[in-house]
Parts: C-alpha cells; sequence; structure tokens
C-alpha cells in the first residue's frame, strides 16, 4: 500500500465553495449534477452515462483507500447543492508531486469564481500543507477553453504527448501537460486571488 500523503478527511473551504471528501452518498446528486453530455465531450471518459459515471467515482472512493487518489465533490455553499468534482491524484509523496484533474463544474458556473477558487484551495493545500515540489495538470490538447482557464492561473505549459490516451469511444487523444512548482507558487497565488477579484459571483 503506497504511504498516506493526505490525511482523511481533508476539507477545503472558500468563500463561494467547500471541497468535500468524495462519499457514496455523494454519488446520486453528483451524477445529477454531471449528466448533462456537453461537460464530458473534450475527456477521455463520458460520464453523462449512468454505469460509466458510477464506475469511475466508486472507483476513486476505493483508490483513497489505497492513498493513490482523493476525490473531492464541490459543494456550493450559498445553494448547498453539489456543483462538480476535483481529485488529486498521480500522488508520488517520495518525490513531493502530485496531479490535479477530473475537474468538471457545472456550465451555469462556468465564468464564475468556482473554478479559481477551487483551483486556489488545491493548490494551497499541495504547496503550504503536503509541500509539493511540483503539481501538474493536463487537458486534452485541442481542449482551449480548459487549456486556457489552466493558463490563467499560471499553468507552464511543458509540452504535448502524442497519442497519450485512448478514449472511451475507441478514439486515440494528444495531452497537453502543465505544471506549477513551489518557487512559483507565491506568484501564481497572487495571480489567482487576482482573477478571482476579477471575476462574478457564482449565486
Amino acid at each position: 500500500m503506497q504511504t498516506e500523503w493526505i490525511k482523511h478527511p481533508t476539507i477545503l473551504k472558500s468563500e463561494s465553495i467547500e471541497l468535500l471528501p468524495l462519499e457514496q452518498e455523494h454519488l446520486e446528486e453528483l451524477f445529477i449534477a454531471g449528466s448533462d453530455k456537453a461537460l464530458w465531450a473534450l475527456t477521455p471518459t463520458d460520464c453523462s452515462d449512468r454505469n460509466t459515471f458510477f464506475k469511475a467515482y466508486e472507483f476513486a472512493i476505493e483508490e483513497r483507500k489505497f492513498h493513490r487518489q482523493y476525490p473531492f465533490v464541490i459543494r456550493h455553499r450559498g445553494t448547498g447543492k453539489l456543483i462538480g468534482s476535483t481529485r488529486l491524484f498521480d500522488l508520488y509523496p517520495a518525490d513531493k508531486k502530485l496531479e490535479i484533474g477530473w475537474t468538471w463544474i457545472q456550465r451555469e458556473h462556468w465564468g464564475s469564481r468556482v473554478n479559481p477558487e477551487a483551483k486556489l484551495l488545491l493548490l494551497t493545500f499541495c504547496f503550504e500543507t503536503l509541500h509539493a515540489n511540483r503539481v501538474q495538470i493536463k487537458t486534452k490538447d485541442d481542449n482551449w477553453r480548459s487549456r486556457k482557464a489552466i493558463e490563467k492561473i499560471g499553468g507552464v505549459f511543458e509540452g504535448i504527448l502524442r497519442k497519450d490516451r485512448i478514449q472511451g469511444d475507441g478514439t486515440v487523444r494528444n495531452t497537453a501537460y502543465y505544471s506549477i512548482i513551489n518557487d512559483e507558487w507565491p506568484q501564481t497565488r497572487e495571480r489567482i486571488l487576482k482573477l478571482i477579484d476579477s471575476v462574478k459571483y457564482s449565486d
């Protein structure tokens, strides 16, 4: 079993959202929140399908038991509703590196504070609690909305891995890799704070 790096339960809170550990009782509400097929159009796995969703998210809960992933639900503090999910994975405590991914947010919250607040919570936790050296973020090479969002928060583009993943429909995708390292964190933190201040609240 891999060494425990992230203590359970880990709960992260900001002004608009809470990141709560994913639990079995969240799955039905989370599936309804994520049932919009458009959310998964540029991801390797289409979790708008019920069986696919439950298989993927039950697997994430199991992986947490072995300290290989730490999945969160995103709860909107204003409404109390689950509006998305994100997770920490590819955990390498010996090398002080990990990845943020599997992030999706309901379309009504796109362009709001939700995504930058979530990234600020996760990155603060990674660099200031876990003392990570490197946090990786990746996305499909032609997912320009996601790439723009990563670049907005200070992700540094590292390159494209060609034919990196076979997707659920059998097609092959290229993957754009980004990272933030601990030396960059103070500047990145200020950049995200300014971004949060510049965007609207999510009702």
